[in-house]
Parts: C-alpha cells; structure tokens; sequence
C-alpha cells in the first residue's frame, strides 16, 4: 500500500502543464484546443488531457479577470455601477 501512496503524490507533478505567461496566451491556447475538440480527431486520452487542460486555463483566466476587476474597482473608487441587461426604463 505505502508504494500506490507514493506512486500517486508523484503523478500529479509530472503530469501538470505550466501555467500560461499572460492572459492572451491562455486564451489563444484555450481556443486552440476547442478547436482540436471540436474537430473530433484526438484519441481519448488526448481528449481527456485537453479537457484538463482547458479547465486549468480556464480557471486561471477567471483569476486574472478578478484581479483586473479589482483593480478597477480600486482605480474608479469602487463606484462602478452593475448593467442592466434587462433592458427596462425607469418612466
């Protein structure tokens, strides 16, 4: 048992891709990947693989989206006000 322990904090290491160098360079490999999913030619495990991988893009994204916004808020004195999507008019 103690070797499958071991043998599983090693995995996860080895198989983690780098974290992207800026937020333009996540999305353009995030859309690179849509792109080989949606063709329909990646063997499963590569499917798999980019899905992980998109996710992680994903994520870090969202985090980089918050920070910005953020700073925006900080920038503007926190008097940002939400849209409204709902398209109604005070009369």
């Amino acid at each position: 048992m103690p070797n499958k322990t071991n043998a599983e904090s090693a995995a996860p290491p080895a198989t983690a891709a780098q974290p992207p160098e800026s937020f333009e360079q996540a999305m353009a490999e995030l859309a690179q990947l849509v792109t080989q999913m949606e063709s329909g030619q990646l063997p499963l495990e590569a499917s798999v693989a980019a899905y992980a991988r998109g996710s992680e893009l994903v994520r870090y994204c969202a985090a980089q989206l918050e920070k910005v916004e953020s700073q925006v808020k900080v920038l503007e004195g926190e008097m940002l006000k939400p849209f409204s999507t709902d398209g109604e008019d005070d009369v």
